[in-house]
């Protein structure tokens, strides 16, 4: 008899959080079926019927990463006063964030699918997005910033976003090799020390 139409035996959103999780600690390669359903607890027919194939399991895995985890980050960095206090609390709360106990350190986004041969070129281009994205936040937190007159007009809003963002991508790797809290704030402590010369003098 076929089990087309019958309900699926299992809840779909608490296999996705589980996926997401395996991908989390493990990356798009590193995550084998085999992990992902036994995280899941389904068998491999029951993942494809329900999320289509890995690649569109990892595709709906990181958007809900991007909505659930770590949003705090970008809550700090759209609610400071001035763009100098939104910038290091986006540091800091990436600190927090990265070296929780009780998830894998670092960010699925951040960590996701370096290798761009080894993955299928939709979750590529997604990743890339998505980090695409989080400099274009910082960039135009900057850019009102210098149409308020805070920053000087000669301040290049997209090389500052990039330059923080990618200490934010380096903050992601630490934690994932162990970093401690501590060391994740020592780390944005010293790129703030840099936020004078980076804004004042518009080069690095």
């Amino acid at each position: 008899m076929s089990d087309k139409g019958r309900p699926r035996s299992f809840d779909r959103a608490d296999a996705l959080m589980r996926a997401m999780q395996v991908f989390w600690e493990k990356g798009y390669e590193g995550a084998s079926l085999t992990a992902l359903t036994a995280a899941m607890g389904i068998n491999a027919p029951s993942l494809y019927a329900a999320f289509g194939c890995k690649e569109a399991l990892y595709l709906e895995a990181m958007e809900l990463y991007s909505k659930t985890f770590g949003t705090e980050i970008w809550t700090a960095l759209d609610t400071a006063p001035t763009a100098r206090e939104a910038v290091s609390r986006f540091l800091l709360a990436t600190a927090e964030a990265y070296s929780q106990p009780d998830t894998p350190h670092g960010c699925l986004i951040a960590l996701g699918g370096l290798h761009q041969t080894a993955i299928p070129k939709a979750v590529c281009q997604a990743l890339t997005g998505h980090r695409t994205e989080n400099v274009d936040k910082l960039r135009r937190r900057l850019e009102a910033a210098i149409a308020k007159g805070e920053l000087p007009d000669r301040v290049d809003a997209g090389a500052v976003a990039t330059f923080y963002a990618t200490v934010q991508h380096g903050m992601s790797i630490l934690a994932r090799d162990g970093g401690s809290y501590e060391a994740l704030k020592n780390v944005a402590d010293g790129a703030m020390a840099a936020w004078n010369v980076l804004t004042q003098d518009g080069k690095p």
